[in-house]
């Protein structure tokens, strides 16, 4: 079939079905809305408070960066849960519960090589080099030896017992055999992944942590500079270092703060924001922080003065990632029965030309995560193989797809997607059945490095995330059988393209000598998952226009069945 023949096939289908949107509001109407409303600024601002703080469940930071939360949502009209009337739709809580484990904060780090004037690294300029969970030395350090650990089993061959341990291989398997059984003082390791491109950010550390044990001591993670001077000074024979650590190790308890708009018409019902407050970085993950405080925000100003409305609840929650998104499904089995989609913050403030990568939208699991080809790419962080039972069809994908592309036209800003890689807050929602999807960006060469600051984050950004995702948030919460009409189009046009592009992969790969049935698989995954897809919008359906609804459901399907069984009869010619 030529490209040509292609498109018309296409085209023809696609001019074969439209639907007339008389939604009252679309998200064309909230986005025009928004661009007047946000600006970043609430965003920005908040991103730039909670960056300042090594932030860890239950440490300071962390709990301050709660507390400007709360003190902000109290500001824009939110009310406090404990105080609040059935008539207020605005309100929000601080959830507390005792930490299992003690919590932990860096006070204070420098190692240094004997005979070297500079330290070999100090905390006032790399804040990620001490393991999370390490100990304080002596007052005054401790001053040893420091030795080479190629593999575990070189620790059967010397003795480490009262020396430091440098390795670059299996770190926490050294630590534990050498450091915990064998009595090293402490270990300093090197593994710094290629993609943070570590001889170009030569002075960036990656953090890491211990594993909580109450014998603890220590560990240090070099920058690329600090490790070619360490690997240097080795050479040159016996080598002694001085390593002063203070850390505080205190029991506390786990902050989270839950948020809510109550819906006007139908309550129980929700969408659910959520983005983590701890990790140390400024866009891993203080961005989202802050993205998420601006909308919600925002929301409620709008909301407010009648400006829109939200039909269903609005929820908006911070907190550890994946554990209280995890809870917060898990706690309450009614409530949690009636959340309709999730949507994680992660990474979502980035100014690309200095992180590089874009920003992405991760997809719900589609047949892109068990067959990766053409366009669609993992990230660095990859993800596990899926199979057909692991899919998720659903319209969430292409209709935020379709919603963050409108921005990103009118604001000149690169959006993507990945097929899915887990790893969020959006893991919790899809281990529920619940549809949910990851924004954020990557590849990040300062990902989860101490060089991850406010000059790495864009005001720009943080308002084109916060315009297209609430938005997005509000067409859906205000969502009724016309919205699902629109969304039947969206994902239908979505399919044939899809279809498209598969098809002429399949036939290049045929063509190459590949099975055909193993092409057709794929066509017919793709077609499965789209049917069930454009299904899945009854759910927005209401009772006086449902009928209408599943008409145009059947009508897309029907175009999307005859459209892959033409291109299964070509690839079997």
């Amino acid at each position: 079939m030529s490209k040509n023949l292609l498109l018309l096939f296409i085209s023809t289908f696609s001019l074969g079905w439209s639907q007339v949107n008389i939604s009252a509001v679309t998200t064309e109407d909230y986005l025009n809305i928004l661009r007047s409303n946000i600006s970043g600024d609430k965003a920005y601002e908040t991103t730039a408070f909670v960056e300042q703080f090594w932030r860890v469940v239950g440490n300071g930071g962390y709990n301050k960066s709660i507390h400007k939360i709360a003190t902000d949502l109290e500001t824009a009209g939110y009310v406090l849960e404990e105080n609040a009337s059935n008539m207020d739709r605005f309100t929000y809580r601080i959830e507390k519960r005792p930490l299992q484990l003690p919590t932990w904060e860096i006070v204070d780090a420098e190692i240094t090589l004997i005979g070297d004037k500079e330290p070999l690294l100090s905390y006032t300029s790399n804040r990620n080099m001490v393991y999370l969970n390490s100990t304080s030395t002596p007052k005054n350090g401790i001053t040893t030896e420091i030795i080479y650990v190629k593999d575990i089993n070189d620790l059967q061959k010397e003795s480490v017992k009262g020396k430091i341990i440098f390795t670059e291989s299996n770190i926490l398997e050294i630590y534990k055999e050498g450091v915990l059984k064998k009595g090293a003082v402490g270990i300093v390791s090197y593994d710094n992944p290629a993609y943070l491109q570590p001889e170009k950010n030569e002075n960036a550390i990656q953090f890491r942590s211990l594993p909580y044990d109450t014998k603890n001591t220590w560990g240090i993670a070099l920058s690329h500079q600090a490790k070619v001077r360490l690997v240097s000074a080795l050479e040159k024979g016996k080598l002694m270092a001085n390593v002063h650590i203070s850390t505080k190790i205190y029991p506390s308890e786990e902050l989270t703060i839950v948020a809510n708009i109550k819906g006007s018409e139908i309550p129980d019902e929700r969408i659910v924001f959520s983005a983590h407050v701890q990790e140390p970085g400024a866009n891993d993950n203080a961005s989202g922080v802050g993205v998420q405080l601006e909308m919600a925000t925002i929301a409620a100003k709008l909301i407010g003065n009648e400006s829109i409305d939200a039909r269903r609840t609005m929820t908006f929650l911070w907190g550890d990632e994946i554990i209280s998104t995890k809870r917060y499904l898990q706690e309450n089995e009614k409530r949690a029965a009636k959340i309709k989609w999730g949507l994680s913050l992660d990474m979502v403030g980035e100014n690309t030309a200095i992180t590089g990568g874009s920003f992405l939208i991760e997809k719900m699991p589609d047949p892109s995560a068990i067959w990766t080809r053409g366009k669609d790419k993992h990230t660095e962080w990859g993800g596990k193989l899926l199979g057909l039972e692991d899919m998720k069809p659903h319209y969430l994908n292409d209709f935020m797809i379709h919603s963050f592309m409108k921005q990103g036209k009118v604001a000149h800003w690169e959006v993507n997607t990945n097929p899915y890689e887990g790893g969020s807050d959006h893991t919790p929602f899809l281990d529920n059945n619940i549809p949910g999807l990851l924004f954020w960006h990557f590849t990040d060469q300062f990902y989860h490095t101490d060089k991850d600051r406010m000059d790495k984050v864009s005001q720009e950004t943080l308002k084109n995330v916060g315009i297209a995702s609430l938005a997005s948030a509000l067409t859906l919460v205000n969502g009724d059988s016309y919205t699902a009409m629109d969304i039947v189009q969206i994902v239908k046009d979505a399919a044939t393209n899809r279809l498209a592009e598969e098809f002429l992969l399949s036939e290049k790969s045929v063509k190459g000598g590949n099975p055909v049935e193993n092409e057709i698989t794929i066509i017919k995954a793709w077609e499965d998952w789209y049917i069930k897809a454009i299904a899945s919008t009854i759910d927005l359906a209401s009772p006086e226009n449902k009928v209408i609804l599943e008409k145009a459901i059947l009508g897309a399907q029907a175009i999307i069945e005859t459209q892959s069984k033409v291109f299964i009869a070509e690839l079997e010619k």
